[in-house]
């Protein structure tokens, strides 16, 4: 049976957490480009996520990063302590979290029961107010404080490893 996107798992969580967030509706959006051209918050900074996978398949990561950044995969491949690195398949996306490609999202990690995602955060996102994040789906960005989002990520039970990109 496909993974049906369902809102409320991340909405309810930051409910219990008692995290405040301010949510912006919009189309479908895929891109970095796109989100930039949504001009959803000119407060808001959206965070870039990608999901990787080792050359092995064994190991799968999920890192937040700064908008402006491009992360070289050989940089990440040493600080993962990894094997080659390259971004996983849409149905390993699926798979391990819930996601289809342009939803990839920190979020996602409600979805991994088994914390088989290592996280990672790039710590420039520290510094800002609040970033944004899909909610686990493109239709809509959420903005929120890095600690709330840190604290949510903790509680889904995934330990965050801060790294400098």
């Amino acid at each position: 049976m496909p993974f049906k996107h369902i809102k409320t798992p991340v909405y309810e969580l930051f409910g219990e957490l008692g995290i405040q967030y301010e949510k912006h509706d919009h189309e479908a959006i895929f891109t970095m480009e796109e989100i930039h051209n949504a001009n959803l918050d000119p407060d808001g900074y959206i965070a870039k996520n990608l999901f990787l996978r080792d050359g092995n398949g064994k190991r799968h990561m999920l890192v937040t990063v700064s908008d402006g950044k491009t992360p070289d995969l050989k940089v990440l491949r040493n600080i993962f302590q990894s094997s080659r690195l390259s971004f996983g398949s849409e149905e390993r996306l699926m798979d391990r979290l819930g996601l289809t490609k342009g939803s990839v999202s920190p979020m996602g990690l409600i979805n991994d029961k088994d914390n088989a995602v290592e996280f990672y955060f790039d710590k420039d996102l520290l510094n800002r107010e609040l970033i944004g994040i899909h909610p686990n789906h493109n239709t809509s960005t959420v903005f929120l404080k890095p600690a709330d989002l840190i604290r949510a990520i903790e509680h889904t039970g995934h330990k965050v490893i801060f790294i400098e990109i």
